[in-house]
C-alpha cells in the first residue's frame, strides 16, 4: 500500500507533467498565461521536492 506521501508525490507529478504538455501543445498561449503556467509548476515543483524530502526522513 502506497504511503500518503507516495500518493501526493504521483498527484504532484502528473499535475506538473498535464501543465507541460498544456503548455507545450498549445500555440496560441499568451505571455500571461505562460507566466501562470510557470508559476504554478514553480509551485508544483516545489510541493514534490519537499515531498521527496519528507519521504526520505
Amino acid at each position: 500500500m502506497q504511503s500518503k506521501i507516495e500518493k501526493a508525490i504521483e498527484y504532484y507529478t502528473f499535475k506538473s507533467n498535464e501543465l507541460l504538455e498544456f503548455v507545450n501543445s498549445n500555440q496560441q498561449l499568451t505571455a500571461d498565461k505562460i507566466i501562470e503556467c510557470g508559476e504554478e509548476l514553480a509551485t508544483l515543483e516545489h510541493k514534490i521536492t519537499a515531498l521527496e524530502v519528507a519521504k526520505e526522513n
